[in-house]
């Protein structure tokens, strides 16, 4: 992967009246990580939804390589792997299916590599079967294929390891570290650390107040 940057400069996001990002600053740059940390209410959603263009910013900039991400908002969301607080899947397709549908829209793709990408996420063994019959740790491993399979240098990601087990949380962290290897840039909100390796590793701490 190139060289990539993504600042945010001075921003200030309201969540209906509520001013909930105040004057914020960060800088994160290729193989590093930033992790967002902070009480329910401190605006770490509000943050992530701002960096990947859902929310406006009522004043300040999010920049990727320079530009701002409105600019050439097509560009970027190319270059973009969002999971969000909830996985993304379809209740009456399998996983495979999902992935097939939500990968198939940005690249052209194989079977061979979706089952490749479920079985790194151990999830093989319910890879046919309807997301609505899955647990929410299942739909969880489902939604990291799906990281993995948009091949973006840039990953957003709200509370990834949510409804997994200490194996799920592990993965996630191997994860992450993959991607920061390989160059890309990875932005997280959590509640508890990932285990991640502190080289590379920045923090954004949130305050509700």
């Amino acid at each position: 992967m190139l060289a990539h940057r993504l600042t945010g400069d001075s921003l200030h996001v309201f969540r209906g009246e509520r001013h909930v990002l105040r004057g914020l600053s960060f800088a994160v740059t290729t193989g590093e990580y930033l992790e967002v940390t902070g009480g329910n209410g401190a605006g770490k959603t509000s943050l992530l939804r701002t960096i990947v263009g859902l929310v406006h910013a009522e004043s300040g900039k999010v920049e990727w390589n320079g530009r701002s991400i409105h600019a050439e908002a097509s560009a970027f969301h190319a270059q973009l792997s969002y999971l969000g607080h909830e996985s993304p899947l379809k209740g009456d397709l399998t996983p495979t299916e999902n992935l097939r549908f939500a990968v198939g829209i940005r690249r052209s793709i194989g079977s061979r590599e979706i089952a490749e990408a479920l079985a790194e996420v151990a999830a093989s063994g319910f890879a046919d079967r309807p997301v609505r019959t899955l647990s929410a740790g299942q739909r969880r491993r489902v939604a990291l294929a799906g990281v993995l399979l948009a091949a973006a240098p840039l990953w957003v990601l709200d509370e990834p390891a949510t409804h997994l087990d200490a194996a799920g949380q592990a993965l996630v962290g191997r994860l992450v570290e993959r991607q920061l290897a390989a160059g890309g840039i990875v932005v997280a909100a959590v509640h508890a650390p990932l285990p991640v390796a502190e080289a590379g590793t920045r923090r954004l701490g949130l305050s509700s107040k």
